[in-house]
């Protein structure tokens, strides 16, 4: 058994270092924030997973497979359903109690699915749920927690990860070497000007992975959700809403989704955030609208207590008048390649949660796949650490790209000085940036004007928490352009508007 350091402390790193610990390894978690915090306690709508007599793991399957546009890696979507309700009974027994109705657990419907299959804790604090009975298994685990610290870089020796550089709460900066080092480390949702995540998504893990020499891939793959309240903080509004009967109005109160897909508000996330986008478009950008009223007031405060006070601090009473809501990011279906047991590219280096690519979302993720993902795959990543594999079997099965581009080479080693004369990377003008050229809706020459604004900035040199989180914006905005421009079909989340609809493969960056 060896050091394991875990850096993440959503359901993906909790999960795994209670695992780990419990496999008898020596356990170091280290998180950006304090523990509890993550884009895992704010997940509402729940847990997704085959656990019913109407239900069945084919028809999870097929629903993933389907939402990923044809992009979805059916051996990884297998693992993923396969194994899902185990994790679900897993998390009870790890003390979530999830809602019951009187034939026992609740569940509702979400977009895409055919099936209502999406269990729930407190309504709609499912994330919330998971997150403060994982963060109690832990603590009474041998693990030591290190919390308000921030990845900076991993160290690699003679092609092999084996530590990462922290930044802590005093602005010192030390090596923590381990035998392992497992990133969990979220989304980037921060790379927008909109977005459901919570400030510490800047996508630390995955551009720190990049610069080490990792492989990731399908960056161009942002999930726009399109229901966030158009208020400050654009707090989500989950699809559950949807699922139980809200409907999308424009501003002359007509419903619009019927006349774009036959599923109307339940079609995929990708097709009905931009339906709203372009609504709002045609209506001088003003809002659309979500309109819950026919639901109640009484079923709302019940079914979604959560919202229901979100809703009413910003001012709305959603149970009288419909709310405006906007699309924003949520999720990246991208990130460090890993095989089925959450091993990179990289030799001593694993990825779970929302920093892996491991195929499971294809070009859009199925709502409520995501924290089953990270239970599956950090639960099948800690026995891989028990088992260790051949760094050689490893790089294989990530199917990791050739790693001989200069260009690429260049980009990851160039030290900042080389550029001194440029100006830093301003992060309001890059989440601007990144929202109208590289969002829900793109087209190459708003992409090339994109890349060449990315290429004059220069990133920080990472002495506090806002100049590392700088210098990783830029580096996967850079790469999410990149992939945009180099995948000229539209598929799921990535649309091109000049570009024909098609699941082709593109080329990938090598490192995106």
């Amino acid at each position: 058994m060896g050091h394991v350091l875990v850096v993440g402390g959503g359901i993906a790193g909790l999960w795994t270092a209670v695992r780990a610990a419990d496999a008898g390894h020596r356990v170091e978690l280290v998180t950006k924030a304090d523990l509890a915090e993550g884009s895992t306690r704010y997940a509402q709508g729940g847990i997704a997973a085959a656990l019913f007599p109407d239900d069945s793991v084919e028809r999870h399957l097929r629903d993933t497979l389907e939402a990923g546009a044809g992009l979805g890696d059916p051996a990884a979507v297998r693992v993923l359903c396969d194994e899902g309700p185990a994790r679900v009974r897993d998390l009870i027994r790890f003390g979530v109690e999830f809602d019951r109705g009187e034939s026992g657990l609740d569940r509702g419907l979400e977009a895409a699915h055919s099936r209502a299959r999406i269990v729930h804790a407190g309504g709609d604090a499912t994330g919330a749920a998971i997150e403060q009975a994982l963060v109690a298994t832990v603590r009474r685990r041998a693990v030591s927690i290190v919390e308000r610290a921030m990845l900076v870089d991993l160290l690699v020796e003679r092609g092999r990860v084996t530590g990462a550089a922290i930044l802590h709460a005093d602005g010192t900066v030390a090596e923590h070497r381990a035998d392992a080092v497992v990133l969990a480390t979220g989304g980037s949702g921060c790379l927008y000007r909109h977005t459901t995540n919570p400030a510490v998504a800047t996508g630390d893990g995955v551009a720190a992975a990049w610069r080490a020499g990792a492989a990731v891939a399908d960056l161009e793959f942002t999930q726009f959700h399109p229901t966030a309240l158009a208020a400050p903080g654009t707090p989500l509004i989950s699809e559950a809403v949807r699922g139980e009967g809200a409907v999308l109005l424009d501003a002359r109160g007509i419903r619009f989704m019927p006349a774009v897909d036959a599923r109307a508000e339940l079609a995929p996330r990708d097709v009905v955030a931009r339906a709203s986008w372009r609504r709002m478009a045609e209506q001088g950008g003003s809002a659309v609208l979500l309109d819950a009223t026919a639901l109640g007031g009484a079923f709302l405060a019940r079914r979604f207590p959560g919202l229901d006070r979100v809703t009413r601090d910003a001012g709305f009473d959603w149970s009288r008048k419909p709310i405006p809501v906007i699309p924003a990011a949520h999720y990246a279906m991208g990130g460090i390649i890993t095989d089925l047991d959450g091993r990179s590219s990289l030799p001593g280096l694993l990825a779970v949660g929302e920093c892996a690519r491991t195929g499971v979302h294809g070009a859009n993720r199925l709502a409520s796949n995501s924290l089953l993902e990270a239970a599956v795959f950090a639960d099948r990543a800690a026995r891989a650490l028990a088992g260790g594999a051949a760094a050689e079997d490893a790089t294989r099965q990530a199917g990791a790209a050739d790693s001989s581009d200069p260009a690429d080479a260049a980009r990851r080693s160039a030290p900042a000085a080389i550029r001194a004369e440029a100006p830093t990377v301003d992060r309001a003008a890059l989440q601007q940036l990144m929202w109208t050229r590289a969002g829900l809706e793109r087209d190459a020459a708003g992409l090339a004007e994109a890349s060449a604004r990315l290429a004059a900035w220069r990133a920080p040199d990472p002495v506090d928490r806002a100049s590392a989180e700088d210098r990783n914006l830029l580096d996967l905005a850079r790469l999410t352009v990149d992939a945009a421009l180099a995948r000229r079909e539209s598929v799921g989340a990535h649309f091109r508007s000049d570009a024909p609809a098609g699941a082709s493969t593109a080329p990938e960056l090598e490192a995106a």
